[in-house]
């Protein structure tokens, strides 16, 4: 396989999680009885450009599709993240009613409905149809299309060029990332400014958080390797900033190189010489990974084993993707892990890919109150933990896998 940034042969693993269905395709009853569609679940790293990124055996089409299932306002604290990020653009920016927002991958609209409240015009930009109708339903302007240069110049030319994009949890979800990219050099007015957040490596490779890894993910980035793609596709990054979401993520900020005037901060100089410090250019970095994800996927299975010999019940709080990377990982069904509550009703009645553990409504917590809770999306811990707090008093512990097996 070939680099998707600069075609360079790729040979250095970082790590096997062996074959799972796509993390967010869920199974209603009628496909239990069908055969999944399972791919290999491998990361390789470019020694020229050091993109980390998954081998190609999912395609895009298959991932996003009319039923997908992801829906970020089901998080009150991803919601306040946007919320404070819409007020921040507006007022860094100086945003107004003659002012156009983009955002790509708009999901249902869980950001864009703050612009829209301020009166600032907004677009959306959502290729999958769930969320697409979510968004749209709070009136908010939705084309449902993927991004790209050819889907960028159609905008234009319905006068939506922007004056702010933003791009949040997307970028590393893009099979063609150069054309991405350099769609938002042609949509940006001159002087336009364009953000995007994702995962930092530099937090997954410390923290252990392989469980981020899934097919939906075919790019893990570091600043290094996105200065050097913003680049090659005419943006230049000015401004960079850590936030803890998911894990701990970066917000990089970029412009147009021909017509932009944002001053370069000096946090972006001072993060690419952190990264380059810890060795993300070099090939010892990742060399550990894999053996520190099969302890974690280890004593994760004992745990549950030694629960189920001791006629304990256990059920897992969220059917994220995350999760389903961890439980195809660690080869898990419902013998183990009896439910999985979510809050999300378009989940709720199918069961998770791979595991095939059914989804229920967070009712269930006290119908059918386990002995252990499994926190799958371990990013928002401390939420599930403050909303289920009556089952802590009635005898229940919570456990998170990642980064380490902890009971509390």
């Amino acid at each position: 396989m070939n680099c998707r940034h600069c075609n360079a042969t790729l040979t250095l693993p970082l790590i096997d999680l062996g074959f799972a269905p796509p993390s967010n395709a869920y199974l209603s009853t009628q496909q239990l009885q069908q055969p999944e569609k399972k791919y290999p679940l491998r990361v390789l790293v470019c020694q020229t450009c050091w993109l980390a990124q998954t081998e190609d055996f999912a395609q895009a089409h298959e991932l996003f599709d009319a039923d997908y299932a992801y829906f970020s306002s089901f998080s009150s604290t991803w919601l306040e993240h946007a919320k404070l990020y819409a007020a921040e653009m507006s007022a860094r920016f100086h945003l107004s009613s003659s002012s156009h927002v983009v955002e790509i991958a708009a999901n249902d609209g869980y950001l864009l409905q703050y612009f829209k409240a301020a009166n600032i015009p907004c677009t959306g930009v959502e290729p999958t149809a769930s969320t697409a109708s979510a968004a749209r339903a709070k009136g908010i302007d939705i084309v449902q299309e993927f991004f790209g240069v050819a889907l960028a110049n159609t905008l234009i030319a319905q006068g939506k060029q922007a004056d702010l994009t933003a791009a949040n949890n997307v970028l590393a979800h893009v099979p063609d990332i150069n054309d991405f990219v350099a769609g938002f050099t042609v949509l940006l007015k001159p002087n336009g400014v364009a953000t995007f957040e994702f995962p930092h490596l530099m937090q997954l490779m410390a923290l252990n958080q392989f469980d981020t890894i899934y097919h939906e993910h075919f790019s893990y980035l570091s600043l290094i390797a996105v200065q050097r793609i913003f680049a090659a596709n005419g943006l230049t990054v000015f401004d960079v900033e850590e936030h803890p979401t998911h894990g701990g993520s970066l917000r990089v900020f970029a412009q147009r190189t021909d017509t932009g005037k944002q001053p370069i901060s000096d946090r972006v100089a001072k993060m690419l010489r952190a990264e380059d410090a810890i060795g993300i250019q070099t090939e010892k970095y990742y060399l550990a990974f894999q053996v520190r994800a099969e302890k974690v996927k280890d004593d994760f299975v004992n745990f549950l084993a030694d629960a189920k010999r001791q006629g304990k019940t256990v059920a897992a709080y969220g059917a994220a993707a995350k999760g389903n990377t961890l439980m195809n990982f660690a080869e898990l069904g419902s013998d183990l892990i009896q439910y999985v509550v979510d809050k999300n009703p378009a989940k709720q009645g199918k069961f998770m890919p791979g595991s095939r553990i059914p989804i229920v409504s967070p009712e269930a917590l006290h119908s059918q109150r386990p002995d252990y809770l499994v926190i799958l999306p371990w990013n928002i811990a401390d939420e599930v933990t403050q909303q289920n707090a009556a089952l802590t008093k009635l005898g229940t512990q919570f456990v998170t896998a990642v980064p380490k097996l902890e009971i509390a």
